[in-house]
């Protein structure tokens, strides 16, 4: 257990300084991507083929930025996510875009979170007695006489921005055997690292803004499905919408370089009726596609969702594959309907499975037979490029994205 580096987390958190702005006055517009290890690792990993040698011969190529990868939650693989940290070092991979998800407090600021509810498992807040207090279920321990999992929920809108200002990001994580809150957040999965889990500096959606901007790159927030029920103390979920363009538009960034994205279609509506120059690039997170029988509504519904102006469908990149009768791995139906509908298409998440020894679990649901080794992550990810033609992938290491894309001429 790493109930060090957790006792060092609770220290530096106990003794957080008051909200700061993050300084982002330096721009890094001319920074030289460094994809660092990881790509070497998983193509030294892959079977023997001509898509390992091809990657092989780019081992001296100039790392350039690419706009196909996007950084999911910023590089959340190693940092923890949707911190200044985890942005500083999807840019520095040459991420072209990065994800801020955001959420709002209890006085409807923007902030980055993944959820709503889920700074038990990516903050430290359980470690302030007065804002634990706050949160929507106070934490519980693992009862060893029921065999009850431990607990907590804290949602951003149990707490105000100043009081989440104070906290520290972690990675993502928690334990239900944990007796204490430390053991509690002694949690992080065995694939990633609390290395760099000292403690992550946590963002405003604004703060975002600046920092991504530094460094030249695009932005993909999404409008995170609220935990409350809406309208939230007057605030209604066109409200929401509204105030993440907002800020765009606050900041001077060219609808070019935003891709607001939703798993509600209500929020991709609105922006393409309501800021059509933000709801050109708009995209649509389909989760319906996790059942069978989903998987088969969304696919037909597609060219409903074309003629009503939706241009970007983005599923689990699980939907976009598929095995032959021979086993090979190529493009699904509903990649097939998406682009004779005039779709493009985006993947979530590269590098969120984990280890690959044993089929790679949900992001490789279709084809999870013919995945052995971690190297097999390259073999999906060209099909998705080459055959699917997917539009961008996000990532929890842009790195690895980056270095295919680079290799294959990807934008």
């Amino acid at each position: 257990m790493r109930s060090s580096i957790i006792i060092s987390l609770l220290a530096v958190g106990l003794t957080s300084a008051a909200p700061a702005e993050v300084s982002v006055s330096k721009r890094h517009d001319s920074f030289k991507v460094q994809v660092g290890d990881r790509p070497y690792f998983l193509i030294d990993d892959m079977d023997d083929g001509s898509l390992k040698r091809k990657l092989e011969s780019c081992k001296n190529q100039e790392s350039k930025i690419s706009k196909f990868a996007i950084g999911h939650r910023g590089a959340p693989l190693m940092y923890p996510e949707h911190t200044a940290e985890s942005y500083h070092a999807a840019a520095r991979q040459g991420a072209g875009a990065i994800e801020c998800d955001v959420a709002f407090t209890k006085d409807r600021k923007l902030v980055c979170r993944h959820d709503h509810c889920d700074l038990h498992t990516t903050t430290n807040i359980l470690t302030f007695p007065e804002l634990a207090a706050k949160c929507t279920t106070p934490f519980t321990p693992y009862d060893p006489v029921t065999g009850k999992a431990a607990s907590a929920k804290c949602c951003t809108t149990d707490i105000t921005l100043a009081e989440f200002k104070t906290l520290c990001g972690k990675m993502d994580g928690s334990n239900p055997n944990g007796t204490t809150i430390a053991s509690y957040m002694d949690g992080t999965p065995p694939y990633r690292t609390d290395l760099y889990s000292t403690c992550g500096t946590l963002l405003t959606h604004k703060e975002s803004i600046k920092l991504i901007d530094s460094y030249n790159r695009d932005f993909t927030p999404e409008c995170k499905t609220p935990a409350v029920k809406m309208p939230f103390n007057g605030y209604t979920q066109e409200n929401f919408a509204q105030d993440i363009i907002n800020e765009y538009k606050a900041a001077g960034i060219h609808p070019s370089r935003v891709w607001p994205q939703s798993f509600l279609p209500a929020d991709v509506f609105y922006w393409i009726k309501a800021e059509p120059k933000f709801g050109k690039q708009a995209v649509y997170l389909d989760e319906r596609v996790d059942t069978p029988e989903g998987y088969a509504n969304a696919t037909a519904s597609l060219p409903a969702l074309a003629k009503a102006g939706v241009k970007i469908m983005a599923p689990a990149f699980f939907a976009m594959t598929k095995l032959d009768k021979n086993n090979k791995i190529v493009p699904s139906e509903y990649a097939i309907a998406a682009k004779k509908a005039g779709m493009e298409l985006i993947g979530w998440s590269f590098e969120r499975s984990g280890f690959l020894k044993t089929g790679g679990g949900y992001y490789y649901d279709y084809v999870n037979e013919v995945i052995n080794n971690d190297g097999d992550m390259y073999t999906v990810l060209d099909v998705l490029a080459r055959e699917v033609k997917i539009l961008k992938m996000f990532s929890d290491w842009p790195a690895t994205v980056v270095y295919y894309a680079n290799c294959m001429g990807l934008p």
